[in-house]
């Protein structure tokens, strides 16, 4: 058994609970008992001999001397109905026994103690528990007989042997103990067969975790069929592990993107480079330079994704607010990929409403989410196709939708577009981290992102701000 595993704290404490209570419980039971027995012994000489009958029995035989009182101690004896129960003596006032209901003769100097206690008290009555000069375990009750003037006469004492009580209070007592470890075998096998079937699926989730976090994506935990938590966990745990699988995969592939997006304008702006050095044209300088300047801003571009991403990652994607009117905002933007749209043959097409819509928000910031947009909406365009922009303002919020007519998304796909390194159409340029930016963004100012889409028919981008027309 493991050091501080499971099955050890369930030993060391439910069980020791258990034990310590049925202990409680049987030391209970057995005093319950115990204490039972003997009150029916009491109850026994209570409910067959009364003191005022005792006294009314020898009202003839006191006042009239020692000898008509012993006359009187031996016919009560001898005509006393509960021998069977009980043994009963007759004592005379200087404490000998003078008649035993059993017959044979009682030593003077046997030991009375509720004798003693009856003489003393004012009830004249006491009773006492305790082993006889046979060591027998007994019962005693005595009560005192007065003479008229209240001076002692004499007693009755009744014994009741509690060896038989005693006997079957063992038996019980074994009895309750012998239900005490049946309960507690149970419980035990039940409890084991119940920890057992927590450990074992814990230990295969534990060897399980172990192998991912080494690296190994395919490790799966075999599920249980009882539907519950531990089931649960086992499906959580195959769940994270084809999550993590896929992540990687994901980040695999930016990696891999993000180094051909990188090395292409690399490429070309080395080449243009050396073509420029070694022919030296100029005719051929001028075309080299703006293929250099064009493809450095292609990697000013990559660099400024890849650190807006890492900001986003670390939490520290803050905005800077201003006064902004979103139109115009979206308006400049538009504008910027109106020589693009004629350029690559791609029908632009933009509709907004000739009115403000204000909102505190980073400037910066709010270019970037269109530009964004726009940059997907061509890239997945070809030439012929359209990029539609339509804003409107209600009260309370600014909607942008832009609309392409690209390849569109899959279902599949849909779900993780704004997803760090998701790439849906691996075979378009981009690093995959443009939509979770903008997503990070928007939220950021408190908006909302949605994106709908048809594989073959195009996709629609939809933000929606919250304006304050208070800044108005």
């Amino acid at each position: 058994m493991r050091s501080g595993g499971i099955t050890r704290r369930w030993v060391m404490n439910t069980l020791s609970f258990i034990i310590m209570i049925l202990v409680i419980v049987n030391v209970s039971a057995s005093v319950a008992i115990k204490s039972y027995y003997y009150q029916m012994a009491e109850s026994t000489i209570d409910s067959k001999v009364q003191k005022t009958a005792v006294q009314s029995f020898f009202k003839n035989y006191i006042d009239a001397g020692k000898k008509t009182f012993e006359e009187g101690a031996i016919e009560f004896v001898e005509s006393f109905g509960y021998r069977y129960l009980m043994h009963v003596w007759a004592v005379d006032k200087d404490g000998d026994v003078i008649i035993s209901s059993a017959g044979f003769s009682v030593d003077d100097a046997v030991d009375m103690p509720d004798y003693t206690e009856a003489s003393l008290s004012e009830s004249g009555t006491a009773m006492w528990t305790g082993l006889n000069s046979q060591g027998e375990k007994i019962l005693a009750k005595t009560f005192i007989i007065v003479n008229s003037d209240g001076t002692q006469a004499g007693a009755v004492r009744l014994i009741v042997s509690l060896q038989d009580l005693d006997r079957q209070h063992i038996m019980y007592t074994v009895f309750v103990s012998m239900l005490c470890l049946m309960a507690f075998a149970l419980v035990a096998v039940s409890g084991m067969f119940f920890i057992r079937s927590i450990v074992r699926p814990v230990v295969r989730i534990n060897e399980t975790a172990k192998l991912i976090a080494k690296g190994d994506f395919n490790a799966r935990v075999e599920s249980t069929d009882n539907n519950d938590e531990i089931s649960e966990l086992c499906d959580t745990v195959n769940y994270m592990s084809e999550e993590i699988a896929r992540s990687d995969r994901v980040k695999n592939d930016f990696i891999s993107t993000v180094s051909h997006e990188l090395r292409t304008p690399l490429t070309a702006i080395k080449g243009w480079a050396e073509t420029i050095r070694d022919i030296g044209d100029e005719e051929m300088t001028a075309k080299g330079i703006e293929v250099i300047i064009s493809e450095s801003d292609r990697l000013y571009n990559i660099v400024e994704d890849l650190l807006d991403f890492s900001r986003m990652q670390s939490g520290r994607m803050v905005k800077r607010p201003e006064p902004v009117d979103m139109i115009q905002e979206l308006n400049n933007a538009v504008a910027v990929f109106d020589d693009r749209s004629k350029r690559e043959g791609i029908s632009l097409i933009y509709t907004a409403p000739d009115e403000i819509a204000p909102m505190t928000a980073d400037r910066n910031l709010i270019k970037q989410v269109f530009a964004n947009i726009l940059d997907n909406a061509f890239k997945y365009t070809e030439q012929g196709g359209r990029v539609a922009v339509f804003a409107e303002v209600t009260d309370t919020d600014v909607i942008v939708s832009i609309a392409d007519t690209g390849c569109g998304i899959s279902k599949e796909d849909l779900p993780h577009v704004t997803e760090k390194f998701y790439k849906a159409n691996m075979s378009v340029r981009g690093s995959g981290i443009g939509l979770a930016v903008v997503d990070e963004i928007v939220r950021l100012h408190d908006g909302r992102l949605d994106v709908a889409s048809t594989v073959g028919k195009g996709t629609v981008v939809t933000v929606i701000f919250p304006i304050d027309n208070t800044l108005v």
